[in-house]
């Protein structure tokens, strides 16, 4: 690519655009889901999972989903085999009371979901980072001899006002917290490639680096 744009300036729209390849409006998706919300992106809508499961693909959403977490807007309405990770946003639990828009802020404990189980309330989120990668490493593994789509949303940096990494990684960047979370995606997807790598699937495999808000 010689130029990259996102379709909003915050998550849900830019998410739902970035899977649709539709403006966020037109997707029925223009504004930002909080935890309480009963909308999310249409199960009429068609994603690149939806397209490329059809076509023989192994697919997983490993990360933040932020579509809307109701039966009809989950990962596997829209195309998904797999999914582990977060509903919403990490901050959405944290903010606050007394704030704008504690109304419709999550009351309970932000959970971590392995395909629509909650495994972990509070999730420890600076295990996050290192459990996604790990999970997507397998699920490449177990679909080595297939084609597959991996979707991974890292949950972080996230907000400026909660990033969090791992103890190895704390310290390590001259750019505070938030920079500490940018050195461990940068190592996890190293991983990644790695992983590639061993398999013999690098040269076969389209690997791209984007953000859900520029």
């Amino acid at each position: 690519f010689t130029d990259a744009y996102s379709a909003a300036p915050f998550c849900s729209p830019s998410r739902a655009a970035l899977l649709t390849g539709r403006l966020p409006a037109r997707a029925g998706l223009p504004y930002v889901l909080f935890p309480t919300e009963h909308h999310g992106l249409p199960e009429a809508e068609v994603t690149l999972a939806t397209l490329l499961k059809a076509r023989g693909y192994a697919t997983a959403c490993i990360g933040k989903w932020h579509l809307g977490w109701d039966d009809p807007f989950r990962p596997h309405r829209h195309g998904f085999d797999e999914y582990f990770g977060l509903p919403h946003s990490n901050d959405s639990n944290q903010w606050p009371a007394g704030e704008p828009f504690m109304q419709v802020m999550g009351v309970e404990p932000l959970p971590l979901i392995d395909g629509e189980r909650v495994v972990e309330a509070p999730v420890d989120q600076s295990t996050l980072t290192r459990r996604y990668t790990e999970r997507a490493v397998a699920f490449i593994r177990a679909n080595r001899d297939q084609p597959f789509l991996l979707y991974l949303p890292h949950t972080m940096p996230g907000s400026t006002a909660h990033p969090f990494s791992s103890p190895a990684f704390r310290g390590r960047s001259r750019n505070g917290a938030y920079g500490d979370a940018v050195e461990e995606i940068d190592f996890h997807s190293g991983r990644l490639l790695d992983a590639l790598d061993e398999l013999g699937l690098r040269d076969n495999t389209l690997v791209i680096f984007t953000c859900d808000n520029g």
